[in-house]
């Protein structure tokens, strides 16, 4: 028995003042021996508690256990059994917070790491073996998917697997949702997601982008119109919120859907090569303390912004972002104004944002969330230089959908409700799942909820 090691194996990775000033991915991957290594670490437990934390039960003891055979292919096979994107989520996954925060080897040292083993074997396959590609026999039956993020590219899997002819319909004009336009190439490479998309494609799934439902074509003409048997919505929350302050319509100021989107999908870091411009300044300020805030942040400075500020109204303890995501901020030179909060935002004479003015806050009793409600400090005000603001508060899903499809219903913050077990709607034949019914939420839920909604599909149309 090898001498096992407390600590997990650290992830290789570029060096900070290197990575933050290119687009290229910050972490390189295990190696074999690093897998090896790591792979023994796990104990094997006989009632698999890491499973319990994942949303698609992926079967972590057996891919790993593959991994300690050096049969990184059938590791790979394993995990794709009910996860269809292992490379994906072995890198943007919150496994702290999953599979990771039930491994046993957590309570005494640090867990096994499961997410830097699963990126292993998917990345180990991507550069090893060819994808084979079967098509099954049709059962006759149509279903379309609204989206083409996780949760849709999940349910259009199972259900091509499964024999059913399935059109995706995408706004944008590529495919791959929020891990397109959302998350940046240096957490991501684009070409991951393409390659499994790709291979939906070859299984017989049809895409078709720049189709809006709700206004090129409504939820009820799929049925009618093009005698679709059940449509699956997985549109996602697209919608920016904004904090309603004094001069957030001033030039400069950016929802974080519309800068990542710019930077990410219509590749405005590789401006001029694409021409899709992204105004950045000296100073940027992103507000907000979650995953998008981070991306955000540290996209503005690789595009060159000498000081960028994440400016929370919580402290660090309550920070919603991954800490890896944190740690590699504040590595790579982001500065975090903690315990702040914007009050106004003041313009120049074009109609520029120039200046951020700021109260302190302090914690005071628990909200609803169980949080710590921040306070403002009467006579704190300050303001700070800024030539750039990015909101990344939170967003919510898309109207045009709920206001064009009669009887669906939808809850107070616009999200479709949905049986948590099924997708089903209030509508027969629609089932909806992801970040347009539960919010804002991770890759790997919105992936959980269309597996769900794949088997109820496929119980109510073959009447199971």
């Amino acid at each position: 028995m090898p001498n096992m090691r407390s600590d997990k194996n650290p992830m290789p990775e570029q060096a900070a003042d290197v990575r933050n000033k290119n687009f290229l991915e910050v972490t390189t991957g295990y190696t074999v021996e690093m897998a090896l290594d790591e792979a023994e670490r796990c104990l094997n437990c006989k009632n698999k508690p890491c499973m319990q934390g994942c949303p698609v039960s992926v079967k972590i003891p057996e891919f790993i256990s593959l991994i300690k055979e050096k049969d990184f292919e059938g590791a790979y096979q394993k995990i794709k059994e009910t996860n269809a994107l292992p490379a994906v989520c072995g890198r943007v996954c919150p496994q702290e917070k999953q599979c990771e925060s039930k491994c046993v080897r957590g309570i005494k040292t640090e867990p096994v790491g499961i997410g830097r083993l699963e990126r292993f074997a998917a990345d180990y396959h991507m550069a090893h073996v060819e994808d084979k590609i079967e098509i099954p026999e049709p059962n006759g039956k149509k279903v379309a998917v609204v989206g083409s993020g996780p949760s849709g590219l999940t349910v259009a899997g199972d259900l091509a697997k499964m024999g059913y002819a399935v059109t995706i319909y995408e706004a944008f004009h590529t495919a791959g949702g929020v891990l397109m336009y959302g998350i940046p190439e240096f957490r991501l490479p684009k070409d991951i997601v393409q390659k499994e998309i790709e291979n939906l494609k070859k299984m017989g799934v049809d895409i078709e982008t720049n189709v809006i439902i709700g206004k090129t074509i409504t939820i009820d003409e799929l049925f009618e119109d093009m005698d679709y048997d059940a449509v699956y919505i997985g549109s996602g929350a697209g919608l920016p919120s904004f904090m309603k302050l004094e001069g957030e319509n001033l030039n400069g100021v950016y929802s974080a859907n519309e800068f990542l989107t710019r930077i990410n999908l219509m590749k405005g870091y590789k401006f001029p090569e694409y021409d899709t411009p992204v105004y950045i300044g000296k100073n940027v300020a992103v507000l907000g303390g979650g995953n998008v805030a981070m991306d955000a942040a540290r996209c503005a400075k690789r595009l060159g912004a000498e000081n960028v500020y994440i400016v929370y109204r919580r402290s660090m303890n309550e920070l919603p972002a991954r800490r890896e995501e944190v740690m590699h901020a504040e590595e790579e030179g982001i500065e975090f104004r903690l315990l702040e909060n914007p009050t106004r935002f003041i313009g120049d004479e074009n109609g520029w944002v120039s200046q951020m003015e700021t109260i302190k806050m302090e914690l005071g009793e628990p909200d609803a969330s169980g949080r710590r409600r921040p306070e403002p400090i009467e006579g704190s005000e300050s303001v700070t230089d800024i030539d750039t603001v990015v909101v990344a508060i939170g967003q919510t899903p898309n109207p045009l959908i709920r206001k064009t499809t009669k009887g669906l219903e939808t809850n107070k913050r616009g999200c479709i409700v949905a049986d948590e077990e099924t997708g089903k709607t209030s509508r027969d034949h629609i089932y909806a799942g992801g970040d347009v019914v539960t919010g804002a939420a991770t890759v790997i839920l919105a992936m959980g909820a269309g597996k769900a909604a794949a088997k109820a599909i496929d119980e109510e149309l073959q009447g199971k």
